[in-house]
């Protein structure tokens, strides 16, 4: 078996690894780099034999999980090529593709499912569900020609299915070859020991929901499922609701799991800002509203709801008169990466809430695994070869951890 790391041997995003055995090949990820422009994306797809024109030595991709930097160039590659994803997954970006820019979800893909094997061509490919801040995440293990090669794709150890971590560690896949591991969080300040559970996170958001007097408000990504719920079980021993948005909605439902907060529940509220009524009117979203709106509330109920209610914010919700009008004793939590509000977009909600005097916070747990846990695992697997990847610091992981060979995009090599 050969490999060949196209992107992200130097970088965090944009993944994308070829595998070859026997003349077949299969890719592990498609992902838009971090850094890509709003256009012209498709420039940026890697030269995979196969992706632009026919070529039948491709017999097909495998997507480890839902965020962008692992499939956003998937919509450029040839739509009759082979796509595994995760189920829940797929339906999650499935019902996100009408509401996000960019939105993409595959035709009739093939779906992964936690430690059963899938036979294509000389391969066999077995999928480990991980945790992580995407919904229905794997690693991978690629099987061929004798040889065992094992990819983290993104995980962690201190997310709300943790336990995922402490299985895979206790009983590892044995005899691996070349581990290719993520390391997101290395070289950041703080990262070497350890990250706040989802847990701490819960009781830092009680804290801060009771010392808020009207309506909190909770600025994170609708499709971090374990954020939401979170927030959610927050709310809950707050003795607040959570009001969602419609968008919001649809993602959760998407997870088909009746364990995760959903908009019919009597603790969830449904809560449309005018701007994505427009965008509800303009796309023809309707279905969606009447199948969530068994618990919608309306823009004049919210002052009557504001000291008990916490609401998930979406800029677009800044120029609502529903939120205007609770925006007095308001407290607004941040619960995203930093990084992201260096961003234009981001530093325009910052200034909204100065004007209108609410003050925030930053209550945040990375979707990565620390430097600790990177070691763990590594341990834990024990390869003849670790090929780091997904990471700005690579050159770093001989510091960390045993049997480094660092490798660069583009070049092919022999397991």
């Amino acid at each position: 078996m050969r490999l060949r790391i196209h992107r992200g041997t130097q970088e965090i995003g944009g993944t994308c690894i070829e595998a070859e055995a026997q003349g077949k090949r299969i890719v592990l990820d498609v992902g838009l780099p971090l850094d890509a422009p709003d256009e012209g994306q498709e420039t940026l797809l890697p030269e995979v034999p196969g992706f632009r024109d026919p070529d039948d030595t491709l017999l097909g991709v495998m997507i480890s999980h839902g965020h962008m930097d692992h499939y956003g160039l998937a919509a450029h590659i040839r739509p009759e090529i082979p796509v595994w994803i995760g189920e829940a997954g797929h339906n999650i970006l499935k019902a996100a593709s009408a509401w996000v820019p960019n939105g993409h979800a595959f035709a009739d893909p093939h779906f992964l499912a936690d430690r059963r094997p899938v036979e294509i061509g000389p391969f066999r490919v077995t999928p480990f569900l991980v945790d992580h801040s995407a919904f229905d995440a794997y690693a991978l293990l690629v099987e061929a020609d004798g040889k065992r090669v094992f990819y983290s794709g993104d995980f962690r150890a201190h997310g709300r299915k943790a336990a995922l971590f402490e299985r895979l560690v206790s009983d590892p896949p044995a005899d691996i070859d070349v581990l290719l591991m993520e390391g997101t969080t290395l070289g950041r300040t703080g990262t070497e020991e350890g990250f706040e559970t989802e847990s701490d996170l819960e009781a830092r958001f009680v804290k801060a929901f009771r010392r808020t007097e009207g309506m909190h408000f909770v600025w994170t990504s609708s499709q971090n499922i374990d954020r939401i719920v979170t927030i959610f079980r927050a709310a809950k021993k707050s003795g607040r609701m959570l009001l969602i948005d419609l968008y919001t909605a649809v993602v959760l439902e998407a997870t088909g799991r009746d364990t995760i907060p959903q908009s019919h529940w009597p603790e969830v509220k449904l809560c449309v800002p005018q701007r994505q009524r427009v965008f509800i009117k303009e796309n023809g979203l309707f279905a969606d509203l009447e199948r969530h709106g068994r618990n919608r509330v309306f823009p004049e109920a919210l002052p009557d709801l504001a000291e008990r209610a916490v609401m998930l914010f979406r800029p677009l919700a800044m120029s609502d008169r529903g939120v205007a009008a609770v925006l007095d004793g308001a407290g607004f939590s941040y619960s995203m990466w930093q990084g992201y509000l260096k961003e234009d977009s981001s530093q325009r909600v910052l200034r909204w809430l100065e004007r209108n005097g609410v003050s925030w916070a930053s209550i945040h747990t990375s979707g990565h695994a620390s430097t600790a846990d990177l070691q763990r695992f590594a341990a834990a697997l024990a390869p003849r070869a670790l090929v780091p990847i997904h990471s700005f610091e690579t050159g770093r992981f001989p510091d960390f951890f045993d049997n480094v060979v660092p490798r660069e995009d583009g070049e092919w090599w022999e397991v």
